[in-house]
């Protein structure tokens, strides 16, 4: 028990010890308890190929949404290719060429069916353009030598012939339409200037009035000019590209960079599952 509160001081002030009580409530099995350590269980080495996906499956599972993404995109676009060429045939679509016949810069006979046997590329202008003709024509020359190249590369080389020959993979055309001043003398000196592949075409005002109607080309020369006279000459400025079979498949525009045409050319080409003889 405690000791009363006077005798506890009366024993202070007669310098004795204070009293100090010792509590002793808990059995000693308690300390001996709380002294003992608790050591977790030590954990195994972490192992990742167990695991159900580990990182090379990560990374086969990513090549394969790749290419599979690849696959479908190269894919899409041959059958948007597919639907222009096929649309470009279709019924009740006004028909794009037709049958003409011509003089190339030789002087020779030139007509739709030089156009069969591979892909060519028709353009129509005028030797005294001041802009536009050059600028494409520097484009088309580039386009020719573009795809020269590609298809050396990627379809085989027996497929690569000298443009000037005209049994490259694609013909280039170049129809005036300005037949009083573009003779086949002027066409020959004007078009070596751009590129010895291309073939430049020319007739009468009636005969080339005729083709430009059937590759439904606008022009506005007038008929019955005298030699002397300075005008220009509207026109469309479109490329016509043509299959083997001499039917239209698409038409390029100045929005097109000589790259792109070319890569347009050459994915065509490349889905033609027809005969090339040139």
């Amino acid at each position: 028990m405690l000791p009363s509160l006077p005798a506890a001081l009366e024993n202070l002030l007669s310098g004795g010890q204070p009293h100090v009580p010792v509590i002793n409530n808990f059995p000693d099995h308690a300390f001996v308890h709380s002294a003992r350590l608790h050591v977790a269980p030590q954990s195994k080495p972490f192992n990742m190929l167990k695991l159900p996906f580990s990182a090379l499956g990560a990374v086969a599972f990513l090549a394969a949404g790749v290419a599979i993404t690849f696959y479908f995109r190269n894919e899409k676009a041959r059958l948007d290719r597919q639907r222009v060429a096929e649309a470009a045939k279709g019924v009740g679509r006004p028909k794009v060429g037709g049958r003409f016949s011509l003089l190339d810069q030789e002087g020779k006979t030139f007509t739709d069916d030089d156009l069969k046997g591979g892909y060519s590329l028709v353009y129509f202008g005028f030797s005294h353009c001041p802009d536009i003709c050059p600028e494409e024509l520097d484009k088309m020359a580039n386009m020719i030598d573009l795809v020269a190249s590609t298809t050396q590369n990627r379809i085989g080389t027996n497929s690569f012939v000298d443009p000037s020959s005209r049994k490259a993979p694609l013909l280039p055309i170049f129809i005036t339409c300005d037949p009083a001043r573009d003779t086949p003398a002027v066409l020959k000196h004007y078009l070596a200037e751009f590129h010895p592949g291309l073939v430049g075409l020319t007739g009468t005002w009636q005969q080339i009035k005729d083709v430009c109607k059937k590759y439904r080309v606008y022009f506005s020369t007038p008929e019955g000019v005298k030699p002397g006279m300075d005008y220009l000459v509207d026109h469309s400025i479109y490329f016509y590209l043509m299959d083997p079979e001499g039917d239209f498949v698409e038409a390029i525009g100045r929005q097109h960079s000589a790259e792109r045409a070319a890569k347009i050319i050459v994915e065509h080409m490349k889905d033609w599952k027809g005969d090339v003889k040139r």
